[in-house]
């Protein structure tokens, strides 16, 4: 599969995984081999409790360890949190930030996105910006209005191709085995790349890599990574076992 732009695959374990989980990430990087190394890049994202550990763990297996979420602030009175330079001093490379289940969860609007967004460039580390509509969104014939205002809210305009990922995840399709059909995600990710040519510049905009999730699995994926501006996917509970999640990966070979 030829692209000119060298596609991610990420996995977020959300909130799922023990020590025990080491030995499946090193199945990982065992079942990562020199082709697959050649034809995409891999990311693991673990909850912060794994972090460290899998970032230690990852020389040599040629997958790179991100966070789930860090604060806008650096340092401070902020009990349990994490800050962006406390998450690249574990090892982290990248970040997620406006996960829908974040924005559901914990009541994240777009500022709070940008203010993460931010504070991921600010100390190196690439922001996975997650955007998504939700069903009664989609079913309004809102879905594109909805996806344009997360991202000119959510990307700030000094972000590039190099520390900057986009995440369409609707959020009707997250964990429901539901997705939708190509056209549908075709459009999406079109309105997408029109839109951070705006924000970001169109050189930027044109390089900067567009993922989908949203009930990935092996038995989609070929047909999701054929799409037009999909550029690799973010996957969800099939990055959990290294067959599944290296199965994805391989439609890239």
């Amino acid at each position: 599969m030829t692209r000119s732009i060298r596609p991610l695959i990420v996995g977020n374990w959300k909130m799922n995984g023990l020590t025990a989980s080491l030995n499946e990430f090193n199945a990982f990087g065992a079942g990562n081999d020199a082709a697959l190394r050649r034809a995409v890049d891999l990311m693991i994202c673990p909850p912060a409790t794994l972090l460290f550990a899998l970032a230690h763990s990852a020389p040599g297996k040629g997958i790179s360890i991100g966070a789930q979420d860090c604060h806008v602030k650096d340092s401070g009175a902020h009990t349990g949190d994490l800050s962006a330079v406390m998450l690249a001093d574990a090892g982290a490379s990248a970040v997620l930030v406006g996960h829908s289940e974040r924005r559901a969860d914990h009541g994240e609007n777009d500022a709070i996105v940008r203010a993460k967004a931010e504070a991921a460039y600010r100390n190196g580390l690439t922001a996975i910006v997650c955007v998504g509509e939700t069903r009664a969104e989609r079913e309004a014939g809102k879905t594109l209005s909805v996806i344009r205002r997360q991202l000119k809210g959510s990307v700030p305009e000094m972000m590039t191709a190099h520390d900057l990922v986009i995440g369409y995840e609707p959020v009707w399709a997250i964990g429901t085995g539901l997705t939708p059909t190509a056209k549908d995600v075709e459009e999406v990710h079109a309105a997408i790349r029109a839109e951070l040519k705006k924000i970001i510049g169109k050189e930027e905009g044109a390089r900067t890599r567009i993922l989908y999730g949203g009930s990935v699995k092996p038995t989609n994926a070929k047909e999701l990574l054929a799409v037009a501006n999909v550029d690799g996917l973010l996957v969800g509970g099939a990055s959990l076992k290294a067959e599944d999640f290296l199965t994805i990966a391989g439609f890239y070979r």
